[in-house]
């Protein structure tokens, strides 16, 4: 168990924690929220003992462990490739294994017969249990389990960590941490640089994590698959909810309307107190109640309601009307040196059209909306956009175009000149930018806040045609919902580049799903996509396993779309299976060699004058004590691979 006991912290003159106290139980998944701001960063930072707080203390058991993983990940060694980086979460194991491959060797240079040899020996299957127990033996199956998991493909675990962004370098530290299974495993923001699949991946592994875990996250559909408890964080206060998210909004608002109708109570009692202090302050005989009135006053402890109840909203500019096909790509060809990401990309974009552009990382997506937003070239074929088209772009590296001398308000002045001061703050608020904040250097800003002012300055720029990728990164829960809403009554055409479903869903007419070589459009939003996708990836089983050529069992598909389905199939598990089959085959060979040998020892040591000849006697004991120890570690590997393998023939021919 994991106790926080009244934990303080003040930064300048903001109290951000005041007297936090709480209990961790094991196996508990807990989703931290608050506006930003409220301090959760900084209450995951003194759990993992990174800030420690001006008052109070965390308390766990000696044994326990703590992981933490922060929203910008950590930076790997850049001489490491990605397997190897991943690898070095295990250095404890990997010196056991060297203490182990010491141990074998100094054997073989003892006497057979001493005490030494046999008390050597004994620390020996010692250290070969505790290698076993410690997993050392499914460890690179496991690394590449979780690697593949959140995106990585095999051909990826050989490549410098130096050619990889920020985000994959976040899911290499991730996948570090997850590995480890620490006791309580600590997330700050780790959604953000996810894609869907590997997010639903994370999903399923967090579901079924033995430890505890506490999550940051804005992203509502995360926190309520994963979490079965919620903390909020209140101007410093601490407040404890036994559900997920979507509880904690429904208990929260209860909350909040009891406290309205209290500090209504209040309000009303202080009036009254105040009136009698007022009527009666210079009248003798009531001087001994005037008083114990003010005492009463100055006593009581005055409730405040939360500040973020105010309902804030904005509007984008009303757009001009566009021509009925918004954008046209034929025959897009776009390639980085040898890497081909397009090779023959035809796609049309109508007014009115509302887009969710899904797939995996490193498929295309954002080199697709940067080509179509014109800020990409392409190396063949056509871009044509539609009459009367005006678009507007936001990514996140916008931010490093911002003028760094310019303060924030400069900033959205400048992009609407004739805007009421009133309507720019409003729409600043929106974005977390409030009081003073607006006249802060955009050189003192952060990376968040830098990339929710490029958010806000694209806003006010009357456009038809809005394009964004991953524009609810830094955002917070109440700013998603504000832009949300604004997008839902918005009038003209967008794309947008996400994996948070649930700030999609309601906002998007269709989803674009782009995949190496291929794009597929779902006439829905994204919850009736991933209930395509399952049913696709059903479908392809079925028909790997029948061969059936009834296009009726297939939603409708020609004879065309099933053999390039199948063909697609065959090609997805040939993928798969063959790194697979090329590990185990040598696996197989070396255990054939190893039962051999051993069969052949046994046998020696089955005869009659076996024992006469004592230097046989040693040299074979410690060969075959040194058999058995690779065979179980082999077994170990194999019955991995096997396993994996097994479970893709079944996903397959199921």
């Amino acid at each position: 168990m994991l106790s926080l006991n009244n934990i303080s912290l003040t930064f300048g003159d903001q109290q951000l924690l005041k007297g936090v106290s709480t209990l961790i139980n094991p196996g508990e998944r807990i989703g931290l929220v608050g506006p930003n701001g409220a301090g959760k960063s900084t209450l995951l930072k003194i759990i993992a003992g990174h800030i420690k707080p001006d008052e109070g203390s965390i308390n766990t058991s000696r044994e326990a462990t703590i992981g933490y993983l922060p929203q910008d990940g950590v930076e790997p060694d850049p001489g490491c490739s990605v397997y190897e980086e991943v690898e070095r979460a295990f250095q404890e194991i990997r010196e056991l294994e060297k203490r182990v491959r010491q141990q074998q060797q100094q054997l073989g240079a003892m006497d057979k017969e001493s005490p030494e040899y046999r008390k050597a020996l004994e620390q020996l299957g010692t250290m070969q249990n505790k290698l076993e127990q410690s997993g050392a033996y499914t460890l690179r199956s496991n690394i590449e389990k979780v690697l593949m998991g959140l995106g990585f493909g095999p051909e990826d675990f050989n490549r410098s960590t130096t050619e990889f962004s920020g985000g994959w370098l976040m899911r290499i530290a991730l996948a570090k941490l997850l590995l480890q299974r620490p006791t309580y495993l600590l997330l700050d923001e780790p959604t953000n640089h996810l894609d869907i699949e590997s997010l639903r991946w994370m999903e399923q592994f967090l579901t079924n994590y033995e430890g505890a875990v506490i999550i940051v996250s804005h992203d509502k559909a995360f926190l309520n698959t994963i979490t079965n408890r919620t903390l909020a964080l209140d101007r410093g206060a601490l407040l404890d909810y036994a559900g997920n998210y979507s509880y904690y909004r429904e208990k929260d608002k209860e909350r909040q309307e009891h406290l309205r109708k209290a500090y209504e109570n209040q309000q009303k009692e202080i009036r009254e107190t105040q009136e009698f202090i007022d009527r009666f302050r210079y009248k003798a005989s009531k001087a001994k109640q005037v008083q114990s009135r003010i005492k009463k006053l100055e006593k009581m402890d005055k409730i405040e309601l939360d500040e973020h109840e105010e309902e804030i909203s904005f509007q984008f500019p009303p757009p001009e009307r566009s021509g009925a096909v918004v954008m046209k790509l034929e025959n897009v060809h776009k390639q980085y040196d040898s890497n081909v990401v397009f090779g023959n990309l035809s796609y049309a974009i109508d007014r009115g059209d509302k887009i969710a552009v899904v797939g995996p990382n490193g498929a295309g997506k954002s080199t697709m909306i940067r080509i179509i937003a014109g800020l990409e070239d392409f190396d063949g074929g056509n871009r044509e956009p539609g009459h009367n088209v005006t678009a507007s772009y936001f990514a996140q590296h916008q931010a490093d175009e911002l003028d760094l001398d310019s303060t924030v308000f400069d900033i959205m002045r400048e992009a609407a000149p004739k805007a009421k001061e009133t309507r720019l703050r409003t729409i600043l608020g929106c974005f977390l930018f409030q009081g003073d904040d607006v006249f802060k250097k955009v050189s003192v800003l952060s990376g968040g806040e830098k990339s929710r002012l490029a958010l806000a300055r694209m806003l006010l720029m009357p456009a038809n045609f809005l394009i964004f990728d991953e524009p609810t990164n830094h955002l917070d829960m109440q700013s998603k919902k504000i832009l949300q809403q604004a997008l839902e009554q918005y009038e003209g055409t967008f794309m947008i580049v996400s994996h948070d479903r649930d700030f999609l869903d309601p906002i998007v007419n269709k989803v674009l799903e782009v995949r190496p070589d291929t794009t597929n459009t779902f006439l829905g939003n994204v919850s009736y996509y991933l209930e395509k996708v399952e049913e696709r990836e059903k479908n392809r089983a079925e028909q790997s396993s029948s061969g059936s050529s009834d296009s009726g069992k297939n939603n409708g598909l020609s004879r065309k779309e099933e053999r390039r389905l199948e063909a697609q199939i065959r090609q997805k598990k040939y993928r798969q299976l063959k790194p697979l089959k090329r590990k185990i085959d040598p696996i197989e060979e070396s255990i054939e060699q190893k039962e051999a040998r051993k069969n052949e020892i046994e046998e020696m040591m089955a005869q009659p004058d076996f024992y006469d000849d004592e230097e046989q006697v040693k040299d074979l004991s410690l060969e075959y004590e040194k058999l058995k120890g690779e065979l179980v570690e082999i077994y170990a590997e194999w019955e991995e691979l096997a396993m994996e393998i097994s479970e893709i023939e079944e996903k397959f021919s199921s």
